[in-house]
Protein backbone atom coordinates (compact mmCIF):
# COMPACT_ATOMS: atom_id res chain seq x y z
CA UNK A 1 0.00 0.00 0.00
CA UNK A 2 2.88 2.28 1.06
CA UNK A 3 4.98 1.38 -2.41
CA UNK A 4 1.66 2.13 -4.51
CA UNK A 5 1.10 5.40 -2.88
CA UNK A 6 4.58 6.53 -3.33
CA UNK A 7 4.16 5.53 -7.02
CA UNK A 8 0.83 7.32 -7.47
CA UNK A 9 2.51 10.41 -6.12
CA UNK A 10 5.90 10.10 -7.68
CA UNK A 11 5.54 13.20 -10.16
CA UNK A 12 3.91 14.90 -8.33
CA UNK A 13 6.12 18.38 -6.62
CA UNK A 14 6.38 16.44 -3.18
CA UNK A 15 8.98 14.73 -1.24
CA UNK A 16 9.75 13.18 1.67
CA UNK A 17 7.33 10.40 3.15
CA UNK A 18 6.23 10.59 6.52
CA UNK A 19 4.81 7.22 8.47
CA UNK A 20 1.46 7.61 10.90
CA UNK A 21 3.64 6.88 14.50
CA UNK A 22 1.33 5.43 17.49
CA UNK A 23 -0.26 2.83 19.83
CA UNK A 24 -3.01 0.80 18.10
CA UNK A 25 -5.20 1.46 21.02
CA UNK A 26 -4.52 5.35 21.46
CA UNK A 27 -6.48 7.59 23.59
CA UNK A 28 -6.97 9.59 20.11
CA UNK A 29 -5.87 9.35 16.46
CA UNK A 30 -4.80 12.55 15.08
CA UNK A 31 -5.31 13.94 11.51
CA UNK A 32 -3.08 16.93 10.67
CA UNK A 33 -2.56 18.47 6.68
CA UNK A 34 0.98 17.33 5.89
CA UNK A 35 4.37 17.20 6.70
CA UNK A 36 6.46 20.37 6.44
CA UNK A 37 10.08 20.53 5.56
CA UNK A 38 11.43 19.00 9.15
CA UNK A 39 9.34 15.93 8.69
CA UNK A 40 10.30 15.49 5.03
CA UNK A 41 13.84 15.12 6.32
CA UNK A 42 13.45 13.20 9.62
CA UNK A 43 10.10 11.02 8.63
CA UNK A 44 8.57 12.11 12.50
CA UNK A 45 4.94 13.63 12.13
CA UNK A 46 4.98 17.23 13.85
CA UNK A 47 8.33 17.37 14.33
CA UNK A 48 8.86 20.99 13.56
CA UNK A 49 7.96 24.35 14.49
CA UNK A 50 3.85 23.36 14.51
CA UNK A 51 5.01 19.89 16.59
CA UNK A 52 6.59 22.20 19.21
CA UNK A 53 3.20 24.13 19.50
CA UNK A 54 1.30 20.78 19.27
CA UNK A 55 3.29 19.41 22.70
CA UNK A 56 2.24 23.07 24.06
CA UNK A 57 -1.37 21.52 23.39
CA UNK A 58 -1.04 17.92 24.66
CA UNK A 59 0.31 19.37 27.90
CA UNK A 60 -3.17 21.02 27.90
CA UNK A 61 -5.08 17.47 27.39
CA UNK A 62 -2.61 15.98 29.79
CA UNK A 63 -1.93 13.62 27.62
CA UNK A 64 1.82 12.28 26.46
CA UNK A 65 2.56 12.08 22.74
CA UNK A 66 3.19 8.37 22.86
CA UNK A 67 -0.23 7.70 24.08
CA UNK A 68 -1.84 9.18 20.76
CA UNK A 69 -1.47 8.09 17.25
CA UNK A 70 -0.39 10.86 14.86
CA UNK A 71 -0.83 10.94 11.00
CA UNK A 72 -1.59 13.15 8.25
CA UNK A 73 -3.95 13.60 5.56
CA UNK A 74 -1.17 13.37 2.79
CA UNK A 75 2.11 11.84 3.41
CA UNK A 76 4.40 14.17 1.80
CA UNK A 77 5.67 17.83 1.38
CA UNK A 78 4.17 19.23 -1.09
CA UNK A 79 6.03 22.38 -2.38
CA UNK A 80 6.77 25.35 -4.45
CA UNK A 81 9.29 27.41 -5.41
CA UNK A 82 9.50 30.98 -4.84
CA UNK A 83 11.84 33.44 -4.90
CA UNK A 84 13.55 34.95 -2.08
CA UNK A 85 15.74 37.36 -2.04
CA UNK A 86 19.15 36.27 0.05
CA UNK A 87 20.36 38.74 2.30
CA UNK A 88 24.17 37.15 2.58
CA UNK A 89 24.80 36.92 -1.10
CA UNK A 90 22.00 39.51 -1.47
CA UNK A 91 21.23 37.47 -4.56
CA UNK A 92 17.35 36.09 -5.83
CA UNK A 93 17.59 32.54 -5.19
CA UNK A 94 14.46 30.40 -5.34
CA UNK A 95 13.30 28.43 -2.52
CA UNK A 96 11.11 25.61 -1.19
CA UNK A 97 7.81 26.49 0.53
CA UNK A 98 4.99 24.51 2.00
CA UNK A 99 1.97 24.31 -0.17
CA UNK A 100 -1.78 22.37 0.69
CA UNK A 101 -1.36 19.33 -1.18
CA UNK A 102 -4.04 19.15 -4.43
CA UNK A 103 -6.60 16.70 -4.72
CA UNK A 104 -5.26 14.28 -7.02
CA UNK A 105 -2.11 14.76 -4.79
CA UNK A 106 -4.56 13.52 -1.75
CA UNK A 107 -6.52 10.60 -3.60
CA UNK A 108 -2.74 9.10 -4.26
CA UNK A 109 -2.44 8.58 -0.59
CA UNK A 110 -6.21 8.57 0.31
CA UNK A 111 -5.92 4.68 1.11
CA UNK A 112 -3.17 4.97 3.47
CA UNK A 113 -5.36 7.33 6.11
CA UNK A 114 -8.63 5.06 5.26
CA UNK A 115 -6.50 1.71 5.99
CA UNK A 116 -5.35 3.90 9.59
CA UNK A 117 -8.58 4.95 10.27
CA UNK A 118 -10.51 1.75 10.23
CA UNK A 119 -7.39 -0.01 11.62
CA UNK A 120 -6.19 2.13 14.51
CA UNK A 121 -9.05 1.64 17.64
CA UNK A 122 -9.24 5.07 18.88
CA UNK A 123 -12.53 6.54 20.30
CA UNK A 124 -12.12 9.86 18.80
CA UNK A 125 -10.31 11.29 15.46
CA UNK A 126 -9.09 14.80 15.95
CA UNK A 127 -8.42 16.64 12.36
CA UNK A 128 -6.18 19.70 12.93
CA UNK A 129 -6.47 22.03 9.96
CA UNK A 130 -9.10 22.40 7.32
CA UNK A 131 -7.14 19.91 4.59
CA UNK A 132 -7.42 16.53 7.48
CA UNK A 133 -11.46 18.08 7.86
CA UNK A 134 -12.35 18.17 4.56
CA UNK A 135 -10.65 14.28 3.98
CA UNK A 136 -13.17 13.13 6.31
CA UNK A 137 -16.15 14.90 5.99
CA UNK A 138 -16.30 16.70 2.56
CA UNK A 139 -15.22 19.83 0.79
CA UNK A 140 -17.68 21.61 2.33
CA UNK A 141 -17.10 20.94 5.71
CA UNK A 142 -14.53 24.39 7.25
CA UNK A 143 -12.62 24.15 10.54
CA UNK A 144 -13.93 27.85 11.05
CA UNK A 145 -17.62 26.83 11.27
CA UNK A 146 -16.50 22.98 12.77
CA UNK A 147 -13.78 23.84 15.64
CA UNK A 148 -14.70 22.63 18.88
CA UNK A 149 -17.59 20.48 17.41
CA UNK A 150 -17.79 16.64 17.75
CA UNK A 151 -19.49 15.41 14.94
CA UNK A 152 -20.80 11.24 14.85
CA UNK A 153 -21.47 9.76 11.62
CA UNK A 154 -19.84 8.45 8.65
CA UNK A 155 -16.84 9.41 7.10
CA UNK A 156 -15.06 9.62 3.11
CA UNK A 157 -13.27 7.02 2.40
CA UNK A 158 -11.73 6.58 -1.26
CA UNK A 159 -14.27 4.07 -3.23
CA UNK A 160 -12.46 4.20 -6.71
CA UNK A 161 -9.02 5.53 -7.51
CA UNK A 162 -10.15 5.16 -11.12
CA UNK A 163 -12.58 7.32 -11.12
CA UNK A 164 -11.40 9.46 -8.15
CA UNK A 165 -14.30 9.15 -6.03
CA UNK A 166 -15.03 9.18 -2.23
CA UNK A 167 -17.82 7.22 -0.74
CA UNK A 168 -19.68 7.47 2.62
CA UNK A 169 -18.18 4.89 5.35
CA UNK A 170 -20.78 2.00 7.01
CA UNK A 171 -19.44 2.70 10.20
CA UNK A 172 -19.63 6.06 12.29
CA UNK A 173 -16.86 8.07 13.80
CA UNK A 174 -16.30 10.40 16.49
CA UNK A 175 -14.69 13.32 14.97
CA UNK A 176 -13.53 16.83 16.90
CA UNK A 177 -12.10 19.31 15.00
CA UNK A 178 -9.79 21.99 15.71
CA UNK A 179 -7.45 24.71 14.11
CA UNK A 180 -3.57 23.45 12.55
CA UNK A 181 -0.91 24.61 15.19
CA UNK A 182 1.13 26.47 12.72
CA UNK A 183 -1.85 28.45 12.17
CA UNK A 184 -1.37 30.49 15.34
CA UNK A 185 2.28 31.83 13.87
CA UNK A 186 -0.35 33.89 11.08
CA UNK A 187 -2.51 34.89 13.13
CA UNK A 188 -2.37 34.40 16.89
CA UNK A 189 -5.59 35.41 17.98
CA UNK A 190 -6.53 31.74 17.35
CA UNK A 191 -5.01 30.52 20.29
CA UNK A 192 -7.88 31.59 22.27
CA UNK A 193 -9.96 29.41 20.25
CA UNK A 194 -7.70 26.46 20.18
CA UNK A 195 -7.29 26.52 23.83
CA UNK A 196 -11.44 26.55 24.13
CA UNK A 197 -11.67 23.77 21.78
CA UNK A 198 -8.69 21.82 23.24
CA UNK A 199 -10.95 22.42 26.72
CA UNK A 200 -13.86 21.17 25.34
CA UNK A 201 -12.00 18.13 23.74
CA UNK A 202 -9.82 17.29 27.35
CA UNK A 203 -13.37 16.42 28.64
CA UNK A 204 -14.05 14.08 26.36
CA UNK A 205 -11.19 12.19 26.34
CA UNK A 206 -10.80 11.48 29.97
CA UNK A 207 -14.38 10.91 30.57
CA UNK A 208 -13.94 7.50 30.75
Amino acid sequence: MVTLAKKRSQHFPVEGFVYGQGPVHPKFLLIGEAPGETEAVNGVPFSGRAGKELMRFFDLLEVDRSEVYITSAFRSRPYRYKEKLDRKTNQIVQRKYNRAPTRQEMIAHAELLDHEVKTVQAPYILTMGNIGLKRLLGPQAKVSTHHGQLYNGPVLRLASIEDNTYAWTEKNYAVFSTYHPAAIFYNRQLLESIHEDLAQFKKLIHKT
